[in-house]
């Protein structure tokens, strides 16, 4: 049996994508798994899937950009789970979108839905692992916040904010039994690439399916690590530019006029 069965796991944004493939696969290793996320149908999809492995899987139709709105539900799905082991903060929105063209108004929605979405169901989820002194954060955040790419200002400071929320984090509860954790996606194989009110990705890396990133936060969890990537070579990527941040994003200013120029003449 492994570290996950038994368990009693909360996962957000979890009608797709990235959110999706972590309940799959948290269900498949006998967790009971809670999902929430706001469409209704794509939600009993998944989780029809997880009740073929964990029966008491349920799910939960919640926007968790209203704020107000996270507390209740923090509350009713730590009832109706039994309390929760694993918080699994995943749901969020891209927001490919040149500087320049950016409002205050989309920079503030953008990091109430990444940051302060996850921020608030943590802090009301933590006073209950505190207390059974046992639990596990996992907070979702991207390569984005490591690397700061291209038209994505809005979404990598989210991001950026989330993990350095999670570094302090991890400071803090040392000796409870309560850890964190860091994901740092790449380019995953989701419909976030593709949604509308953003401009096309200037990426040329080959997508990773879903799996990659679910086997990558199981891994993670019996190994107890604090930050992993997927895939684990943009480690190497994150390293080089800690050592000369200025000459990382000069480089990074090449690369964008070079793939602007291949995207025109293609």
């Amino acid at each position: 049996m492994g570290l996950l069965a038994g368990q009693k796991v909360l996962v957000t944004g979890a009608s797709a994508g990235i959110g999706a493939g972590i309940a799959r696969r948290m269900a498949a290793e006998g967790a009971v798994v809670g999902i929430c996320a706001r469409r209704h149908d794509r939600l009993e999809e998944v989780l029809a899937d997880c009740r073929t492995h964990s029966p008491d899987s349920r799910m939960w139709v919640v926007d968790l950009s209203n704020l107000d709105a996270v507390d209740r539900f923090a509350a009713e799905a730590d009832a109706e789970l039994g309390g929760v082991d694993v918080l699994v903060n995943n749901a969020g929105i891209p927001k490919r979108r040149h500087v320049r063209d950016l409002t205050p108004d989309v920079v503030e929605s953008v990091m109430s839905i990444n940051y302060f979405s996850p921020i608030r169901l943590t802090l009301a989820l933590l006073p209950g692992m505190l207390q059974r002194d046992h639990g596990h954060i996992v907070n979702i955040s991207s390569i984005a916040g490591r690397l700061g790419p291209p038209r994505e200002a809005a979404y990598s400071s989210t991001k950026a904010a989330l993990t350095a929320w999670s570094e302090s984090m991890a400071v803090d509860l040392d000796g409870t039994g309560v850890t964190v954790h860091v994901v740092n996606p790449g380019i995953i194989d989701t419909e976030l690439f593709q949604l509308p009110d953003n401009e096309p990705s200037l990426a040329d890396l080959d997508a990773l399916p879903v799996e990659a990133v679910a086997d990558a936060v199981v891994r993670q969890l019996e190994e107890g690590t604090f930050e992993i990537f997927v895939p684990e070579w943009f480690k190497d990527v994150v390293a080089g530019k800690a050592s000369d941040s200025g000459l990382f994003l000069e480089g990074s200013k090449a690369w964008v006029r070079q793939r602007l120029e291949q995207l025109a003449e293609s």
